[in-house]
Order: C-alpha cells, then sequence, then structure tokens
C-alpha cells in the first residue's frame, strides 16, 4: 500500500510539472488577512474595523471600476429609481450592512447594493468535495473571478463571532457581504459555483422584487442558522433564489457529501457522494454534471485525473490544494483557493494565488 500511495503522489507531482506551464508565473501564494465580525454588533457597525484595515481611496476607486465594466447603464438608471422600494424588500441583515458600508466609504446605497449584485454573476469556480479511505470529508474550491489585479487585495478571511465565539467562517471580499465559502464547525462547509442560464440581470432584477434570496446571502444565512449538514442541504436546495447555481456541501461524517444544482425556485439535481460504489469524490465546475462540458472550458477533466492519480488513501486538504493546483483547474482568473474539513475547522486554509 504504501508503494501503491507513493506512485500516486509521484504521478501527481509529474501531473502538476507537465501542465503547471499553463498558468504565469506567480509568487509563492499567501494567506489573506483574518477578521473578526462580531455579529452581536449592530448591523451598520460590523464591517467598521475590517474597512479601517483598507485605504478608503483605493476601495472607492476599485469599486468604482468594478461597477463601470460590469453593470449595464439601464440597470443602474432602473435601481436609482427603485432603490427605496427595494432597499424595503431586502433582508436583514444584509440591508443595514450594505448600509453602514456604503455610510462609512461614503457611496450611494444603489452602488453598494449593485456591487453585491454585481460579485454573484461571472464567477467561474471549481469546488470539490471528498472521502478518504477513513471515511473523512474534505471540501476544496478555486474562486475564478475577472478583476484579480484588485480583488486579490480585497480577498479576507473573516470568522463570524457570537457571543464571543467562532459562530461560522468565510471568506469574501472586503465591501460584499454575502459569502461564497464558508464553514460551520464541526457541522458542516459550503462553496458556490455560478450556474450560467442567460438573461442575467433581467432575471436577477425581477427575481429581488419577488422577495427571492441572493446565492451568497443564503450560503451565509445557512452558515449561521443551520444545525447539521441535513438541514444545510434541505435550506441550500429549497430557498428561492434570484440566480441559478450549484451548492457544494460536506459535512463531518462519512458520505456527507452532495452537489445540490440549482434553478431560482428550486433543486434541479441533487448529486451525492457515494463511496460504496467508488464514487467518492464531485467534482463540480460550472455546467451540468450530468452534461459534458465545452472544449474550451474543461476543468473538470483534469480535476478527475488529479483526484485518480492521487488516490483515496492518500487523500488529505494539502493534497486537495494540490489538486486545485492544476491546470486549467488552476488558471491565471482563479483569485483564491480555500480546502476546509468541517469535523477539523482549525485547518480551513485559504490561499491567495496569481500574485506575480
Amino acid at each position: 500500500m504504501r508503494a501503491v500511495g507513493l506512485a500516486a503522489r509521484l504521478a501527481l507531482a509529474l501531473m502538476l510539472l507537465l501542465v503547471g506551464a499553463g498558468v504565469s508565473a506567480a509568487a509563492e501564494p499567501r494567506a489573506p488577512p483574518l477578521f473578526n465580525v462580531s455579529l452581536d454588533a449592530a448591523p451598520e457597525l460590523r464591517w467598521l474595523s475590517v474597512l479601517r484595515h483598507f485605504d478608503e481611496d483605493y476601495l472607492r476607486a476599485a469599486m468604482a471600476q468594478f461597477l463601470g465594466d460590469r453593470v449595464p447603464r439601464w440597470i443602474h438608471a432602473l435601481l436609482r429609481k427603485a432603490v427605496r422600494e427595494l432597499e424595503r424588500l431586502l433582508p436583514q441583515p444584509f440591508a443595514d450592512e450594505i448600509r453602514g458600508v456604503c455610510n462609512a466609504l461614503n457611496f450611494n446605497l444603489t452602488d453598494c447594493l449593485l456591487l453585491n449584485l454585481a460579485y454573484e454573476s461571472t464567477a467561474f469556480c471549481t469546488s470539490i468535495v471528498a472521502q478518504d479511505s477513513r471515511g473523512h470529508i474534505y471540501h476544496g474550491r478555486n474562486l475564478d473571478y475577472p478583476f484579480g489585479h484588485f480583488l486579490r487585495n480585497l480577498t479576507v478571511d473573516v470568522q463570524f463571532l457570537k457571543n464571543g465565539q467562532v459562530a461560522f467562517t468565510g471568506t469574501t471580499f472586503v465591501g460584499y457581504v454575502g459569502l461564497w465559502t464558508g464553514q460551520s464547525p464541526h457541522r458542516f462547509t459550503v462553496s458556490g459555483d455560478e450556474r450560467d442560464k442567460g438573461w442575467w440581470w433581467e432575471n436577477v432584477i425581477a427575481a429581488l422584487f419577488q422577495g427571492h434570496s441572493l446565492v451568497s446571502w443564503l450560503i451565509r444565512t445557512t452558515l449561521s442558522e443551520s444545525e447539521n449538514f441535513e438541514a444545510a442541504v434541505y435550506r441550500l436546495a429549497k430557498t428561492p433564489l434570484i440566480a441559478d447555481v450549484y451548492y457544494i456541501v460536506g459535512g463531518t461524517s462519512p458520505r456527507e457529501g452532495m452537489v445540490i444544482t440549482r434553478n431560482r425556485d428550486g433543486p434541479v439535481d441533487i448529486w451525492p457522494l457515494d463511496p460504496l460504489n467508488g464514487a467518492w469524490f464531485r467534482v463540480e465546475t460550472n455546467y451540468d454534471h450530468w452534461k459534458p462540458v465545452p472544449e474550451s472550458d474543461d476543468r473538470r477533466t483534469p480535476a478527475i485525473k488529479a483526484l485518480n492519480a492521487t488516490g483515496q488513501a492518500n487523500l488529505t486538504l494539502e493534497a486537495l490544494f494540490q489538486v486545485l493546483s492544476v491546470f486549467p483547474v488552476y488558471n491565471n482568473y482563479t483569485i483564491y483557493t480555500t480546502v476546509m474539513s468541517a469535523a477539523n475547522p482549525d485547518k480551513y486554509m485559504t490561499r491567495i494565488r496569481n500574485l506575480g
């Protein structure tokens, strides 16, 4: 068995050397800054301690550039007229948190809301949930996004505190109150991958006025309120959303891992781990798993090959990080990589990529 394990590790190392040339030269990945956000504080004040660590002029310039490039002008004009009505429909605590960020940065509410909406789209990601041969569950993700030149500088790990204790942990961008990646200690882990179905802005605005949740807000609400893996899966599968998405969920017990393919109204497909029949991992990028991926964006096949080269017996968080470092799973748009295991919450690790 030890010889087989060594062979698998050598195979993965060789694969990394062969395909790594596809990614531009990069500095050693570094950890993002870690902040505490107290949920016991008033929502308008929660993010102020984070904002103080960043240059306000840089934040304003970055947000202005992002909005100018990502948000259609007609959407900006529409929301400017309807922002007060929309503000009334937004759930708490997110509405007040966004207002607090706006006030601190001297942004208007329309821009801050649009910033949070814009991050919900065009995120090309890879998520993996897997079980090793001893029944331990591991979860990893790459978040790929344009505008890496400033998003890498705005990436933060956040510990959300209740009564002075860590209630859940997540990775996000400064100014963005949602989470695409997070962990509820000793309960479950969650990541989200975009599922692009077209006509994004038109559908999102309509869904917002129907009271549907943002994709990233549902992840954060689930981390905050769900007591276990099963409750998290139910909430993530059933809550109405503003956009389609893939939710990837990992638990703490054997077979607690799955991919939930969502449309706005509910689940399209539930794809669980099935290790007894050889399906010890699930890989989700941005395409329905039962359909072929486009040749121009096949991150699924290299990830599967790297996992098979690693082997179930050799799976660790470190090995999963290496799988997520295989090109094109890891590519020039990768902002950060996170690996996590709810059973070992202290092992939560994010690294910012492409720093060269």
